[in-house]
């Protein structure tokens, strides 16, 4: 029997990939990603020039992405099919050969596999190879602490109601927000709200080619990509600077 093998990719530099998981996918002789429909997708292009020339990769194509609401019952119900189909044809495929399954960042911080992982357990045998998570890139392209002391770190989605996202906001140190792209009108309203907009970034495409570092205050809440962070830095205990 060969294994389901998820190598979390990290951040987008393929440079920031562990030494384990450039391994094993350039050992790969099936490759699986998750894309959008007519896109190349993100994990594939982290790895361009990597894979075994002879490695056959399968593309998984969401069915919906932002077509009808992700809270809607038909939104629901076409995912789950989807994660039932690519489960069992990986399990048929992982019967006899290993088949790896790239995923942005890491597996296990909301990523995709995640709901292949618990369909395919008692299955096949299933690894996960860890990846530093997005967020990590974002902050540190902003050449700034995140956290310090004892400072609290919160991580929102921007898909959160309005009110939830500002009473999280008051009540932690340091923020980092994902899911922004069509959310970040609602985003920075909360920020406002909860009085903490004038210390918020915006990190596009952080690590990857295009990366943006800007104040959200200073940018329009519009055509912002989805690989978009917001980073609130935490101001907590430290020691003084020795004259």
């Amino acid at each position: 029997m060969g294994r389901v093998i998820c190598a979390g990719l990290g951040p987008g530099d393929p440079d920031l990939m562990s030494l384990r998981a450039a391994r094993t996918i350039g050992d790969a002789r099936h490759v699986a990603y998750f894309r959008k429909e007519g896109r190349a997708g993100q994990a594939r292009r982290i790895v361009e020039g990597m894979l075994n020339p002879q490695a056959i990769e399968y593309p998984m194509e969401y069915p919906v992405t932002t077509e009808i609401p992700f809270d809607s019952p038909d939104y629901t119900q076409a995912l789950a099919r989807f994660y039932d189909a690519w489960a069992d044809r990986l399990a048929s495929l992982a019967a006899t050969e290993d088949v790896v399954v790239l995923c942005e960042g890491d597996p296990f911080f909301y990523g995709s596999f995640m709901h292949l992982h618990s369909r395919l357990q008692g299955r096949v045998p299933v690894e996960v190879i860890p990846g530093i998570t997005g967020m990590t890139g974002c902050w540190n392209a902003t050449d700034t602490p995140i956290t310090w002391g004892d400072d609290v770190l919160t991580v929102l989605m921007g898909t959160l109601p309005e009110d939830d996202l500002v009473s999280h906001m008051q009540n932690a140190d340091a923020l980092v927000i994902m899911k922004t792209g069509r959310n970040l009108p609602r985003v920075r309203r909360a920020l406002e709200r909860a009085g903490r907009l004038s210390s918020a970034w915006l990190v596009e495409r952080g690590t990857m080619p295009g990366q943006r570092v800007v104040r959200l205050a200073e940018v329009e809440p519009h055509d912002v990509p989805y690989f978009a962070i917001v980073l609130v830095h935490g101001h907590g205990r430290r020691p003084e600077i020795a004259e």
